[in-house]
């Protein structure tokens, strides 16, 4: 959807903090062989966490959420209960856990704790994936705003922000990416909840805290001819929410970007804190996502703006841009909420990417094709991963299917359906044999593409495995299938056995 032509102020604003993310990245930036792995030097327990929830803060939190509560209104509050529960989630069962282990990546985690070459591949594999998938809803954010500063066609807008990304992340690095997240964080709330307060006050609401004073503009949207369903189940059914809100939090707790970060904090005190800190630097966004779509459907009343179904769906994902286009904001002041959008994509882009190419590199290369190759030679074939692994995003964004916060859902399906069930048994129960590893990854890929791919062709499939919440049903499923498996094959070494016991739940 182009615009009118490219809009001078946003653009200045977003050349201006990307160079100024560019320094601070470079500041940080290390030239030893750790450069994509997830691991360095403490950056402590809020920096953890402002990293965690810049990492977080991807395009679907600052474009999708808001576009989600404009379309089905309490609908969307599974997302919003589904990626914070997700974390508690994670404190209560894997944090201290995981950082007792002692592994890096997850694809290390499964090998050392299944003794399993072949289970570490898979993983491996399974991280990729998601990290095209979850790049995907990314590209679009990054191409719909680039779009709209820049007044260029979509697929034009996605090939610009692709390399504007990928330049960034090849000059950065590893410890530059993590400080530099940290300072994201910083720019991309601020980009957030600040043009909220003006167009609040626009609007004729309270707008110091506009989180606390839009029940107002609540009351008035629910007078309206053609509001925002504010009534539970008018969008979807108690089951779609439930299986929904159930996959985003198991997701959430499986997610190979997240979980790494606990790999970089000193002790199991500050594995816990940082997840706390990241809690409530996402919960200040999460807080605030609803005002704008509540304020969008005020403010486009006013404009007498389009509002067929069609025309609807179409301004969804960029409905925090619009709701200040409806309220009267001046352009540069939009153009901060643009600004912000970007980082936020692009730091949930660096360590996705990180993540993703070296999984490829030390997972799947150094350990299946060429073991004789020094840490020079897999740090090169990490960057050149990370260029195709862009340019295959490229190619799953140029037609997206859904919304951004829908795509980013099946990537969180698919964490949720295997690599959460085997942290979650590899951590709590110490039968779990390699071959239940392997069975239950198999199962969980055959449950999510199952529903991705078969639901529009197999009836009623896609009421029972939506292909955004089918962890509801496929996470316990994999977990079923993990213990018959590991009950009927050999148990793992007893030195796993006593690790798990004397380290790994040690109090």
């Amino acid at each position: 959807m182009p615009s009118e032509g490219i809009k001078l102020a946003p653009a200045l604003l977003l050349a201006c903090i990307l160079a100024l993310s560019l320094l601070v990245g470079l500041a940080g930036r290390t030239s030893k062989g750790a450069y994509y792995l997830v691991s360095g030097p403490s950056i402590g327990r809020a920096g953890i966490g402002a990293a965690i929830a810049s990492n977080w803060m991807s395009a679907a939190s600052f474009l999708g959420i808001a576009g989600i509560f404009y379309l089905q209104g309490y609908m969307a509050f599974a997302y919003v209960v589904g990626w914070t529960g997700g974390y508690v989630l994670l404190l209560i069962l894997m944090a201290a856990q995981i950082r007792r282990f002692g592994k890096y990546t997850a694809p290390e985690f499964v090998e050392a704790r299944y003794d399993s070459p072949a289970a570490r591949c898979l993983a491996a594999t399974i991280t990729i994936l998601i990290t095209l998938i979850y790049c995907t809803a990314q590209y679009k954010g990054i191409a719909l705003v680039f779009s709209w500063i820049f007044g260029l066609d979509y697929t034009p807008s996605l090939l610009l922000g692709t390399a504007v990304g990928i330049g960034y992340l090849v000059l950065s690095g590893t410890l530059g990416a993590s400080r530099n997240q940290q300072f994201q964080y910083g720019i991309l709330i601020l980009c957030f909840i600040i043009p909220l307060m003006v167009i609040a006050k626009k609007l004729g609401y309270f707008w110091l805290l506009p989180q606390l004073g839009y029940g107002r503009a609540l009351c008035e949207l629910g007078q309206a001819p053609h509001h925002l369903s504010l009534a539970p189940w008018t969008s979807g059914t108690p089951y779609e929410w439930i299986a929904l809100c159930f996959t985003l939090m198991v997701g959430t707790a499986g997610l190979p970007h997240v979980l790494s970060r606990f790999y970089t904090v000193p002790n199991l005190r500050d594995a816990r804190w940082s997840v706390v800190w990241g809690i409530f630097f996402i919960g200040l966004l999460y807080w605030s996502a609803p005002v704008y779509a509540i304020l969008a459907r005020i403010a486009q009343g006013s404009a007498a703006s389009p509002t067929d179904p069609e025309a609807t769906r179409a301004l969804a994902d960029l409905i925090v841009l619009k709701a200040g286009e409806w309220a009267g904001l001046p352009s540069w002041l939009i153009g901060i909420i643009a600004v912000g959008a970007v980082i936020a994509a692009f730091s949930t882009v660096t360590g996705l990417l990180i993540t993703g190419a070296g999984a490829f590199s030390y997972d799947i290369y150094h350990r299946l094709i060429n073991p004789a190759a020094d840490e020079k030679k897999r740090m090169y074939v990490a960057k050149g991963a990370t260029l195709v692994l862009a340019l295959l995003v490229v190619v799953l964004a140029a037609n997206p299917p859904w919304l951004i916060a829908q795509i980013t859902a099946v990537a969180f399906a698919l964490a949720g359906n295997t690599l959460f069930p085997v942290f979650l048994l590899g951590i709590w129960w110490d039968r779990t044999s390699k071959q239940g590893a392997i069975a239950g990854m198999l199962t969980g890929l055959a449950v999510t593409f199952g529903a991705l791919l078969l639901g529009p062709l197999v009836p009623g499939l896609s009421m029972i495995l939506p292909a955004t919440s089918s962890a509801l049903i496929g996470a316990p499923l994999v977990i079923l299938v993990m213990i018959g498996v590991s009950l009927a094959t050999p148990p793992p070494s007893e030195e796993i056995r006593r690790f798990l016991a004397e380290e790994v739940h040690a109090p």
